[in-house]
């Protein structure tokens, strides 16, 4: 399963960022079972955005294709955006790796 973090950091030691729009990075990572590995650490380059940061990040997240997001909170629109692509949004706080296993265990 390929799952996109909203971060504010680019390690999955760290906590989920509780914006999608305005954090800093997405990781992309690979989960199976208890094994978690770090595909890819992207820039959201949308989050200095005055507007529609949200948008950016969804169109971003979007290209690589994950099978779900996770994030602290989305707004409306980006929300829609990725509905589109019918990727599910999970709502986390705390450690990524914590959050990943939680979304693992829900997709059994």
């Amino acid at each position: 399963m390929k799952i996109a973090v909203s971060s504010d950091e680019k390690s999955v030691d760290s906590n989920v960022s509780e914006v999608f729009g305005k954090c800093r990075y997405f990781i992309l990572i690979s989960a199976e079972k208890d094994k978690i590995e770090v595909l890819e650490i992207i820039e959201n380059t949308g989050a200095g955005q005055s507007g529609s940061s949200g948008i950016s990040a969804a169109k971003l997240v979007a290209e690589t294709s994950p099978d779900a997001v996770i994030t602290g909170n989305i707004g409306p629109n980006a929300q829609s955006v990725l509905k589109q692509f019918e990727i599910p949004v999970y709502f986390s706080k705390g450690k990524i790796t914590d959050a990943v296993k939680k979304v693992i265990q829900v997709k059994k």
